[in-house]
């Protein structure tokens, strides 16, 4: 599949984030595996995935179009969604034909148009994930194929929200900047409106892979009506 057949395959669609952090039950690659076919069987045009054992074992299961990613922690920078070219690399030989990356402006171990070339280099696209629309200018600059607003809420220049980011979504598109929705669309008519609002496609994953995340939600709605603590 070529990069402009990619972009069209997903565009108006919805991505399927499956990941569960380390101390989840879900926490296996062959469980995330039966997490993508399940949202493939639902109607997904494509998977976001985390770290190489899992895109592995959902190559394996699944045809779709996979964004991959890594989550690594280091000591020399707070960015930590596939912060090396290498990593960046691997995710695409792996078969990822999009690779995520931290596009924020924070300091960081490589630079971005390094990482950039070598993940295009490698075949994959690059989905610079951002926080701001200045970030997003920046990393489209620097050859990125489309930014997602991932990271809006999560760094130190972006917003604190409990929904979605709408305001950066209609920048991005009063910018004419490609964009990809992600974070916190929590309903679906939240990715509804997302669309409406310019984005090229939306990526949804608490609210339809993390039962503990769901549960959490109910469980403080129904704290809350009835004054339990």
């Amino acid at each position: 599949m070529t990069r402009p057949d990619v972009l069209e395959r997903l565009r108006g669609q919805l991505v399927v984030s499956c990941q569960a952090d380390a101390g989840s039950p879900l926490r296996d690659p062959g469980v995330i595996a039966r997490l993508a076919r399940a949202a493939e069987q639902g109607g997904a045009a494509g998977l976001r995935v985390q770290g190489f054992a899992d895109v592995e074992a959902v190559r394996a299961v699944s045809g779709l179009p996979l964004i991959g990613l890594t989550k690594t922690s280091r000591p020399d920078t707070d960015v930590y969604i596939t912060p090396t070219a290498d990593e960046g690399v691997r995710l695409a030989r792996l078969g990822c034909e999009i690779v995520a990356l931290d596009a924020t402006l924070r300091p960081r171990p490589e630079p971005l148009a390094q990482m950039f070339a070598a993940v295009r280099a490698a075949g994959a696209l690059v989905m610079a994930d951002v926080g701001t629309l200045a970030e997003a200018r920046a990393a489209l600059a620097a050859g990125a194929d489309l930014v997602g607003t991932t990271l809006s809420g999560y760094t130190p220049d972006s917003p604190r929200q409990s929904g979605p980011d709408w305001a950066l979504m209609d920048a991005l598109r009063g910018a004419g900047l490609p964009f990809v929705a992600e974070g916190r669309l929590n309903t679906p008519a939240d990715a509804a409106q997302a669309l409406a609002r310019g984005a090229q496609f939306v990526v949804v994953g608490s609210a339809i892979t993390r039962p503990d995340v769901i549960t959490r939600w109910f469980v403080d709605a129904v704290r809350g009506r009835s004054g339990t603590g």
